[in-house]
Protein backbone atom coordinates (compact mmCIF):
# COMPACT_ATOMS: atom_id res chain seq x y z
CA UNK A 1 0.00 0.00 0.00
CA UNK A 2 1.93 3.10 -1.22
CA UNK A 3 2.17 5.73 -4.26
CA UNK A 4 3.54 3.99 -7.18
CA UNK A 5 6.39 5.86 -9.06
CA UNK A 6 3.30 6.97 -12.24
CA UNK A 7 1.27 8.74 -9.63
CA UNK A 8 4.92 10.64 -8.40
CA UNK A 9 5.65 11.66 -12.18
CA UNK A 10 2.12 12.64 -12.65
CA UNK A 11 2.84 15.02 -9.50
CA UNK A 12 5.75 16.34 -10.98
CA UNK A 13 4.09 16.73 -14.74
CA UNK A 14 1.61 19.08 -12.91
CA UNK A 15 3.79 21.52 -11.14
CA UNK A 16 6.26 21.50 -14.81
CA UNK A 17 2.65 22.49 -16.63
CA UNK A 18 1.98 25.52 -13.88
CA UNK A 19 5.69 26.75 -14.04
CA UNK A 20 6.33 26.64 -17.58
CA UNK A 21 9.49 28.65 -18.45
CA UNK A 22 10.46 28.58 -14.55
CA UNK A 23 12.16 26.75 -12.41
CA UNK A 24 10.99 25.10 -9.33
CA UNK A 25 12.98 24.29 -6.12
CA UNK A 26 12.40 21.84 -3.22
CA UNK A 27 14.64 20.80 -0.28
CA UNK A 28 14.51 17.87 2.17
CA UNK A 29 14.22 18.15 5.77
CA UNK A 30 16.78 18.00 8.04
CA UNK A 31 17.87 15.80 10.44
CA UNK A 32 17.46 16.94 13.88
CA UNK A 33 18.92 16.98 17.21
CA UNK A 34 17.32 15.30 19.92
CA UNK A 35 20.36 16.51 22.51
CA UNK A 36 23.87 16.13 21.99
CA UNK A 37 24.54 13.43 18.94
CA UNK A 38 21.92 12.02 19.11
CA UNK A 39 19.61 12.37 16.31
CA UNK A 40 15.47 12.21 15.96
CA UNK A 41 14.30 9.51 13.39
CA UNK A 42 14.32 11.40 10.63
CA UNK A 43 11.27 12.46 8.57
CA UNK A 44 11.27 14.16 5.59
CA UNK A 45 9.62 17.36 3.87
CA UNK A 46 5.99 16.64 2.95
CA UNK A 47 6.31 18.56 -0.27
CA UNK A 48 9.30 17.18 -0.98
CA UNK A 49 8.15 13.85 -0.26
CA UNK A 50 4.95 14.44 -2.17
CA UNK A 51 7.00 14.98 -5.51
CA UNK A 52 9.50 12.63 -5.62
CA UNK A 53 9.29 9.89 -2.69
CA UNK A 54 12.52 9.97 -1.98
CA UNK A 55 12.92 9.70 1.75
CA UNK A 56 16.34 10.47 2.27
CA UNK A 57 18.21 13.91 3.85
CA UNK A 58 20.70 16.62 1.91
CA UNK A 59 18.94 16.07 -1.06
CA UNK A 60 17.10 18.54 -3.35
CA UNK A 61 14.79 17.97 -6.22
CA UNK A 62 14.93 20.49 -8.94
CA UNK A 63 12.22 20.47 -11.90
CA UNK A 64 12.70 22.65 -14.92
CA UNK A 65 10.50 22.07 -18.18
CA UNK A 66 12.27 24.12 -20.19
CA UNK A 67 15.80 22.32 -20.13
CA UNK A 68 16.90 21.32 -22.99
CA UNK A 69 17.73 17.54 -21.57
CA UNK A 70 16.86 17.58 -18.15
CA UNK A 71 13.46 18.48 -16.74
CA UNK A 72 14.25 16.23 -12.89
CA UNK A 73 16.84 16.21 -11.35
CA UNK A 74 17.87 14.97 -8.15
CA UNK A 75 20.95 16.02 -5.91
CA UNK A 76 21.68 13.18 -3.66
CA UNK A 77 24.20 11.84 -0.97
CA UNK A 78 26.47 9.37 -2.86
CA UNK A 79 27.02 5.59 -1.98
CA UNK A 80 29.22 5.93 1.04
CA UNK A 81 30.25 2.29 2.39
CA UNK A 82 31.78 3.58 5.70
CA UNK A 83 29.72 5.90 6.93
CA UNK A 84 26.43 3.77 5.68
CA UNK A 85 27.67 1.28 8.26
CA UNK A 86 26.54 3.78 11.44
CA UNK A 87 23.65 5.76 9.48
CA UNK A 88 22.06 3.56 7.13
CA UNK A 89 22.00 2.92 3.52
CA UNK A 90 21.58 5.48 0.69
CA UNK A 91 20.05 4.77 -2.20
CA UNK A 92 23.27 7.06 -4.65
CA UNK A 93 23.49 8.67 -7.22
CA UNK A 94 22.18 6.33 -9.92
CA UNK A 95 19.65 4.60 -8.12
CA UNK A 96 18.20 7.72 -7.76
CA UNK A 97 17.67 7.79 -11.71
CA UNK A 98 16.33 4.41 -11.84
CA UNK A 99 14.17 4.52 -8.58
CA UNK A 100 12.78 7.63 -9.31
CA UNK A 101 12.32 8.60 -12.44
CA UNK A 102 15.10 11.40 -12.43
CA UNK A 103 16.29 12.59 -15.93
CA UNK A 104 19.53 13.56 -13.60
CA UNK A 105 20.80 13.11 -10.64
CA UNK A 106 24.02 14.49 -9.13
CA UNK A 107 25.84 14.57 -5.56
CA UNK A 108 24.64 16.77 -3.01
CA UNK A 109 28.17 18.54 -2.78
CA UNK A 110 27.84 19.76 -6.41
CA UNK A 111 24.68 21.40 -6.24
CA UNK A 112 26.00 25.31 -6.44
CA UNK A 113 28.41 24.42 -9.20
CA UNK A 114 25.66 22.01 -11.12
CA UNK A 115 22.29 24.06 -10.42
CA UNK A 116 23.12 27.29 -12.89
CA UNK A 117 22.17 25.44 -15.85
CA UNK A 118 18.97 25.27 -14.43
CA UNK A 119 18.16 28.72 -14.60
CA UNK A 120 19.72 30.59 -16.83
CA UNK A 121 16.76 30.23 -18.97
CA UNK A 122 14.31 30.33 -16.69
CA UNK A 123 11.70 33.19 -16.03
CA UNK A 124 11.46 32.91 -12.31
CA UNK A 125 12.98 30.46 -9.55
CA UNK A 126 9.83 28.55 -7.61
CA UNK A 127 10.94 28.20 -3.95
CA UNK A 128 9.60 28.18 -0.38
CA UNK A 129 11.80 30.10 1.75
CA UNK A 130 11.93 27.36 5.19
CA UNK A 131 13.82 26.98 8.12
CA UNK A 132 16.69 25.75 6.76
CA UNK A 133 18.20 28.84 6.25
CA UNK A 134 21.84 28.12 4.94
CA UNK A 135 19.84 26.60 1.87
CA UNK A 136 17.49 29.47 1.88
CA UNK A 137 20.97 31.82 1.56
CA UNK A 138 22.21 29.10 -0.91
CA UNK A 139 18.99 30.18 -3.23
CA UNK A 140 19.14 33.72 -2.88
CA UNK A 141 22.99 33.97 -3.79
CA UNK A 142 21.83 32.20 -7.31
CA UNK A 143 18.74 34.06 -7.66
CA UNK A 144 21.10 37.51 -6.94
CA UNK A 145 23.64 36.50 -9.40
CA UNK A 146 21.48 36.18 -11.90
CA UNK A 147 20.19 39.58 -11.48
CA UNK A 148 23.28 41.16 -11.47
CA UNK A 149 24.04 39.75 -14.89
CA UNK A 150 21.06 39.92 -16.71
CA UNK A 151 21.73 43.44 -18.32
CA UNK A 152 24.55 42.12 -19.97
CA UNK A 153 23.49 38.54 -20.47
CA UNK A 154 19.78 39.14 -21.18
CA UNK A 155 18.25 35.88 -19.66
CA UNK A 156 17.72 34.81 -15.98
CA UNK A 157 14.93 35.13 -13.30
CA UNK A 158 14.00 37.93 -12.39
CA UNK A 159 11.45 36.75 -9.63
CA UNK A 160 11.53 34.45 -6.71
CA UNK A 161 8.04 32.96 -6.23
CA UNK A 162 6.79 31.04 -3.16
CA UNK A 163 6.72 27.28 -4.23
CA UNK A 164 3.72 26.56 -1.97
CA UNK A 165 1.44 28.44 -4.51
CA UNK A 166 2.33 25.63 -7.30
CA UNK A 167 2.11 22.76 -4.69
CA UNK A 168 -0.40 23.06 -1.96
CA UNK A 169 -3.74 23.08 -3.55
CA UNK A 170 -2.22 19.94 -5.02
CA UNK A 171 -2.08 18.51 -1.86
CA UNK A 172 -5.51 19.63 -0.92
CA UNK A 173 -7.07 17.10 -2.98
CA UNK A 174 -6.83 13.84 -2.37
CA UNK A 175 -5.89 11.10 -4.93
CA UNK A 176 -7.43 7.48 -4.86
CA UNK A 177 -3.97 5.82 -4.10
CA UNK A 178 -3.54 8.57 -0.81
CA UNK A 179 -7.35 7.84 0.20
CA UNK A 180 -6.15 4.25 0.99
CA UNK A 181 -3.29 5.41 2.94
CA UNK A 182 -5.32 7.54 4.62
CA UNK A 183 -7.60 5.03 5.54
CA UNK A 184 -4.95 2.49 6.80
CA UNK A 185 -3.88 5.18 8.56
CA UNK A 186 -7.41 6.73 10.51
CA UNK A 187 -8.47 2.91 10.89
CA UNK A 188 -5.25 2.00 12.91
CA UNK A 189 -5.89 5.36 14.86
CA UNK A 190 -9.85 3.99 15.63
CA UNK A 191 -8.44 0.99 16.27
CA UNK A 192 -6.00 2.05 18.89
CA UNK A 193 -8.76 4.17 20.29
CA UNK A 194 -11.17 1.70 21.04
CA UNK A 195 -8.16 -0.70 23.39
CA UNK A 196 -7.54 2.75 24.84
CA UNK A 197 -11.37 2.91 25.84
CA UNK A 198 -11.75 -0.38 27.34
CA UNK A 199 -8.15 -0.32 28.87
CA UNK A 200 -8.65 2.63 30.81
CA UNK A 201 -9.23 2.39 34.36
CA UNK A 202 -9.15 4.13 37.94
CA UNK A 203 -5.87 4.70 39.43
CA UNK A 204 -4.32 3.43 36.22
CA UNK A 205 -1.77 6.42 35.05
CA UNK A 206 -2.50 8.19 31.44
CA UNK A 207 0.90 7.05 30.48
CA UNK A 208 -0.06 3.71 30.62
CA UNK A 209 -3.00 4.56 28.57
CA UNK A 210 -0.68 6.37 25.87
CA UNK A 211 1.68 2.87 25.50
CA UNK A 212 -1.57 0.97 24.74
CA UNK A 213 -2.34 3.29 21.81
CA UNK A 214 0.79 3.88 20.73
CA UNK A 215 1.85 0.18 20.63
CA UNK A 216 -1.00 -0.21 18.48
CA UNK A 217 0.34 2.02 16.38
CA UNK A 218 3.66 -0.01 15.94
CA UNK A 219 1.94 -3.34 15.83
CA UNK A 220 -0.36 -2.76 13.37
CA UNK A 221 2.99 -1.30 10.79
CA UNK A 222 1.67 2.43 11.32
CA UNK A 223 5.08 4.49 11.62
CA UNK A 224 4.46 5.87 15.17
CA UNK A 225 2.02 8.65 16.42
CA UNK A 226 0.98 11.25 13.67
CA UNK A 227 1.46 13.99 16.91
CA UNK A 228 2.28 13.64 20.76
CA UNK A 229 -0.54 11.43 21.81
CA UNK A 230 -2.94 13.71 24.39
CA UNK A 231 -4.15 11.21 27.00
CA UNK A 232 -5.52 14.34 29.81
CA UNK A 233 -7.59 13.06 32.51
CA UNK A 234 -9.96 15.34 34.84
CA UNK A 235 -8.91 19.02 34.45
CA UNK A 236 -5.71 18.16 32.07
CA UNK A 237 -8.18 17.86 29.69
CA UNK A 238 -9.10 21.85 29.62
CA UNK A 239 -5.46 22.15 28.23
CA UNK A 240 -5.37 22.15 24.67
CA UNK A 241 -2.19 20.21 23.89
CA UNK A 242 -1.17 18.13 27.29
CA UNK A 243 0.93 15.88 26.88
CA UNK A 244 2.85 15.34 29.91
CA UNK A 245 0.59 11.92 30.23
CA UNK A 246 1.96 11.69 33.81
CA UNK A 247 -1.43 11.81 35.97
CA UNK A 248 -2.97 9.32 38.27
CA UNK A 249 -6.63 8.68 36.62
CA UNK A 250 -9.33 9.11 39.15
CA UNK A 251 -12.70 7.68 40.15
CA UNK A 252 -15.35 10.00 38.45
CA UNK A 253 -12.43 11.54 36.03
CA UNK A 254 -13.30 12.53 32.02
CA UNK A 255 -10.76 11.08 30.32
CA UNK A 256 -10.05 13.18 27.00
CA UNK A 257 -7.70 11.21 24.01
CA UNK A 258 -7.04 13.06 20.84
CA UNK A 259 -4.33 10.20 18.90
CA UNK A 260 -3.45 9.71 15.64
CA UNK A 261 -1.28 6.76 13.65
CA UNK A 262 1.01 8.05 10.96
CA UNK A 263 1.36 5.32 8.09
CA UNK A 264 3.40 5.97 5.22
CA UNK A 265 3.25 9.68 6.40
CA UNK A 266 -0.55 10.04 5.86
CA UNK A 267 -2.02 10.72 9.41
CA UNK A 268 -4.95 10.01 11.48
CA UNK A 269 -6.18 12.45 14.03
CA UNK A 270 -8.93 11.16 16.35
CA UNK A 271 -10.48 12.78 19.77
CA UNK A 272 -12.96 10.74 22.04
CA UNK A 273 -13.93 11.95 25.76
CA UNK A 274 -15.16 9.14 27.64
CA UNK A 275 -15.91 8.45 31.43
CA UNK A 276 -13.02 6.66 33.14
CA UNK A 277 -15.76 4.61 35.47
CA UNK A 278 -17.88 4.05 32.91
CA UNK A 279 -20.57 6.46 33.85
CA UNK A 280 -20.71 10.69 33.67
CA UNK A 281 -21.81 12.55 36.44
CA UNK A 282 -24.81 14.96 35.32
CA UNK A 283 -22.31 17.91 34.40
CA UNK A 284 -20.15 15.65 32.28
CA UNK A 285 -23.18 14.45 30.37
CA UNK A 286 -24.46 17.90 29.81
CA UNK A 287 -21.74 19.44 28.40
CA UNK A 288 -20.63 15.92 26.48
CA UNK A 289 -23.97 16.10 24.83
CA UNK A 290 -23.62 19.54 24.17
CA UNK A 291 -20.13 19.05 22.16
CA UNK A 292 -21.98 15.69 20.50
CA UNK A 293 -24.74 17.64 19.59
CA UNK A 294 -22.74 20.40 17.83
CA UNK A 295 -20.34 18.10 16.03
CA UNK A 296 -22.92 16.02 14.43
CA UNK A 297 -24.23 19.40 13.23
CA UNK A 298 -20.70 20.47 12.07
CA UNK A 299 -20.70 17.21 10.20
CA UNK A 300 -23.20 17.58 8.50
CA UNK A 301 -22.54 20.58 7.15
CA UNK A 302 -19.49 19.04 5.35
CA UNK A 303 -20.76 18.66 1.77
CA UNK A 304 -19.18 19.82 -2.30
CA UNK A 305 -19.98 23.64 -2.78
CA UNK A 306 -19.99 24.49 0.75
CA UNK A 307 -18.02 26.95 2.13
CA UNK A 308 -14.95 26.00 4.53
CA UNK A 309 -16.77 27.81 7.52
CA UNK A 310 -20.68 27.25 7.90
CA UNK A 311 -19.08 23.91 9.86
CA UNK A 312 -17.31 26.07 12.04
CA UNK A 313 -20.14 28.37 12.56
CA UNK A 314 -23.14 26.02 12.83
CA UNK A 315 -20.93 24.44 15.80
CA UNK A 316 -19.94 27.85 17.66
CA UNK A 317 -24.13 27.96 17.25
CA UNK A 318 -25.07 25.18 18.79
CA UNK A 319 -22.28 25.31 21.61
CA UNK A 320 -23.41 28.94 22.64
CA UNK A 321 -26.94 27.89 22.79
CA UNK A 322 -26.43 25.14 24.50
CA UNK A 323 -23.84 27.07 27.18
CA UNK A 324 -27.09 30.03 27.67
CA UNK A 325 -29.49 26.94 28.43
CA UNK A 326 -27.20 25.61 30.94
CA UNK A 327 -26.71 29.27 32.67
CA UNK A 328 -22.85 29.36 32.03
CA UNK A 329 -23.74 32.47 29.14
CA UNK A 330 -26.20 34.53 29.30
CA UNK A 331 -27.26 37.37 26.80
CA UNK A 332 -28.63 37.14 23.12
CA UNK A 333 -27.36 34.59 21.26
CA UNK A 334 -26.31 36.67 17.99
CA UNK A 335 -24.53 39.31 20.28
CA UNK A 336 -22.66 36.77 22.37
CA UNK A 337 -21.31 35.00 19.26
CA UNK A 338 -20.12 38.60 17.60
CA UNK A 339 -18.47 39.68 20.92
CA UNK A 340 -17.05 36.35 21.18
CA UNK A 341 -18.20 35.64 25.00
CA UNK A 342 -17.86 32.26 24.42
CA UNK A 343 -14.12 32.32 24.11
CA UNK A 344 -13.42 31.03 27.75
CA UNK A 345 -14.95 27.98 27.03
CA UNK A 346 -14.06 27.27 23.29
CA UNK A 347 -10.99 28.88 21.69
CA UNK A 348 -10.18 27.32 19.11
CA UNK A 349 -11.78 26.54 15.74
CA UNK A 350 -14.33 23.73 14.46
CA UNK A 351 -11.41 21.87 12.25
CA UNK A 352 -7.81 21.54 10.02
CA UNK A 353 -7.26 19.70 6.75
CA UNK A 354 -5.76 16.81 7.16
CA UNK A 355 -3.59 14.69 5.04
CA UNK A 356 0.55 14.04 4.96
CA UNK A 357 0.61 16.96 7.45
CA UNK A 358 -1.64 16.21 10.71
CA UNK A 359 -2.16 20.23 10.22
CA UNK A 360 -2.03 19.97 6.23
CA UNK A 361 -1.45 22.61 3.87
CA UNK A 362 -4.18 24.95 1.57
CA UNK A 363 -5.84 27.77 2.28
CA UNK A 364 -8.80 28.12 4.51
CA UNK A 365 -9.58 31.97 3.01
CA UNK A 366 -8.45 32.92 -0.02
CA UNK A 367 -9.78 36.63 0.96
CA UNK A 368 -11.75 38.62 3.95
CA UNK A 369 -14.95 38.08 1.91
CA UNK A 370 -14.20 34.50 1.03
CA UNK A 371 -13.78 31.09 2.39
CA UNK A 372 -12.35 27.74 0.30
CA UNK A 373 -15.53 25.84 -0.84
CA UNK A 374 -15.23 22.20 0.02
CA UNK A 375 -14.53 19.75 -3.13
CA UNK A 376 -14.48 15.97 -3.46
CA UNK A 377 -11.01 14.83 -1.74
CA UNK A 378 -10.66 17.59 0.66
CA UNK A 379 -10.39 15.73 4.26
CA UNK A 380 -10.78 17.34 7.34
CA UNK A 381 -10.98 17.41 10.85
CA UNK A 382 -14.59 18.20 12.81
CA UNK A 383 -13.53 19.06 16.58
CA UNK A 384 -15.67 20.86 18.70
CA UNK A 385 -14.56 20.64 22.08
CA UNK A 386 -15.66 22.61 25.14
CA UNK A 387 -13.05 23.50 28.40
CA UNK A 388 -14.24 24.85 31.99
CA UNK A 389 -11.02 24.75 33.56
CA UNK A 390 -10.57 25.17 37.14
CA UNK A 391 -9.42 28.82 37.35
CA UNK A 392 -12.04 29.96 34.43
CA UNK A 393 -12.25 33.54 34.12
CA UNK A 394 -15.62 34.32 32.36
CA UNK A 395 -15.64 37.14 29.47
CA UNK A 396 -16.94 40.85 30.36
CA UNK A 397 -20.69 40.33 32.03
CA UNK A 398 -20.68 37.16 32.17
CA UNK A 399 -21.63 34.73 35.41
CA UNK A 400 -19.01 33.38 37.70
CA UNK A 401 -18.81 29.47 36.67
CA UNK A 402 -20.22 27.33 39.65
CA UNK A 403 -17.61 24.76 40.98
CA UNK A 404 -19.62 21.92 39.92
CA UNK A 405 -18.71 22.32 36.09
CA UNK A 406 -15.23 23.61 36.88
CA UNK A 407 -12.86 21.20 35.58
CA UNK A 408 -14.51 19.31 33.03
CA UNK A 409 -12.87 19.52 29.25
CA UNK A 410 -14.60 17.36 26.51
CA UNK A 411 -13.51 17.62 22.72
CA UNK A 412 -15.08 15.03 19.77
CA UNK A 413 -12.93 14.59 16.99
CA UNK A 414 -13.44 12.96 13.83
CA UNK A 415 -11.63 12.82 10.23
CA UNK A 416 -14.44 13.50 7.17
CA UNK A 417 -13.74 13.00 3.51
CA UNK A 418 -15.74 14.88 1.07
CA UNK A 419 -17.17 13.25 -1.22
CA UNK A 420 -19.33 13.77 -4.51
CA UNK A 421 -22.47 12.96 -2.65
CA UNK A 422 -21.62 14.58 0.56
CA UNK A 423 -19.19 13.02 3.01
CA UNK A 424 -17.38 9.92 4.92
CA UNK A 425 -16.39 9.63 8.38
CA UNK A 426 -13.46 8.03 8.35
CA UNK A 427 -12.65 7.49 11.75
CA UNK A 428 -16.60 6.50 12.16
CA UNK A 429 -15.70 2.97 13.68
CA UNK A 430 -14.85 4.78 17.02
CA UNK A 431 -17.82 4.69 18.77
CA UNK A 432 -18.77 8.38 20.80
CA UNK A 433 -22.35 8.07 21.79
CA UNK A 434 -23.52 7.91 25.34
CA UNK A 435 -25.00 4.46 25.14
CA UNK A 436 -21.61 3.13 23.47
CA UNK A 437 -19.29 4.46 26.11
Amino acid sequence: MSIDAAEYRHRREQIMAKIGQGTAVFRSAPMVVMHNDVEYPFRQDSDFFYLTGFNEPEAVAVLAPHHDEHRFILFVQPKDPEKETWTGYRVGIEQAKERYGADEAYPITEFNEKFPQYIQKAEQIYYHLGRDEGFNQTILQHWQRFIMTYPRRGTGPLALVDSNSLIHPLRQVKSAAELELMRRATSISAEAHNRARHFAKPGMYEYQVQAEIEHTFRLQGGMGPAYPSIVASGPNACILHYTENNRQMQDGDLLLIDAGCAFDYYNGDITRTFPVNGQFNKYQQAIYELVLAAQMKAIAEVQPGKAYNEFHDIAVCVLVQGLIDLGLLQGDLEELIKEEKYKPFYMHRTGHWLGLDVHDVGIYQPSPEQWHVLQPGNILTVEPGLYIAPDIKPAEGQPEVPPEWRGIGVRIEDDVLVTEQGHDILTADVPKAIADL
